[in-house]
């Protein structure tokens, strides 16, 4: 159902934030968690907030159309990667692995799911998306390729923890 998928991406999205901001691809605020409901408070709000600026220029359903055509382009990329590591590094440990007609079946799907639309509808809001999402590559590679802290973080980090209740968590980076 559609509130079912609303309610499962506000979960993991907020997640997904926490955890890229605890390895060291988002800003250290969005890897802490609440004092005493130990939630990723702040990834949460961070979401919501992205969220509401998303749906202001425009409407409920444009938002869903251009949120699942760059979200399948994720998964498509996911599988594509599982796809190429299963052949280039087969030796590789893995937690778990899945036969590879599944990751052959979701990129076909998800290559569907990405270029039906702009073919049956073209519309000039697919290549904004596909832009808003390389533009992600001007913070990522100074930030997190070359690792450049800017100094006029750390203030806001720590304003934000005391407003929020927030504390870092004591997992490390895994890489």
């Amino acid at each position: 159902s559609t509130f079912g998928a609303a309610n499962g991406t506000c979960f993991t999205s907020g997640r997904l934030c926490y955890v890229a901001a605890r390895e060291g691809h988002m800003v250290s605020i969005l890897s802490m968690v609440h004092v005493r409901r130990l939630t990723p408070a702040p990834a949460l709000v961070f979401n919501a907030v992205l969220s509401c600026l998303m749906i202001l220029p425009s409407n409920f359903d444009v938002l869903v159309n251009y949120f699942s055509f760059a979200a399948w382009m994720f998964y498509g990329g996911t599988f594509l990667g599982l796809i190429v590591l299963r052949f280039t590094k087969p030796d590789m440990p893995r937690p778990y692995k899945v036969p590879i007609i599944i990751p052959i079946v979701v990129t076909i799907a998800s290559v569907y799911l990405v270029v039906a639309p702009v073919i049956f509808e073209p519309a000039l809001e697919y290549l904004y998306a596909l832009l808003f999402i390389l533009t992600g590559l001007v913070f990522y590679i100074p930030f997190v390729h070359y690792k450049i802290a800017p100094k006029w973080m750390d203030p806001i980090t720590r304003h934000l923890q005391c407003v929020m209740d927030c504390v870092p968590t004591e997992q490390e980076p895994l890489g």
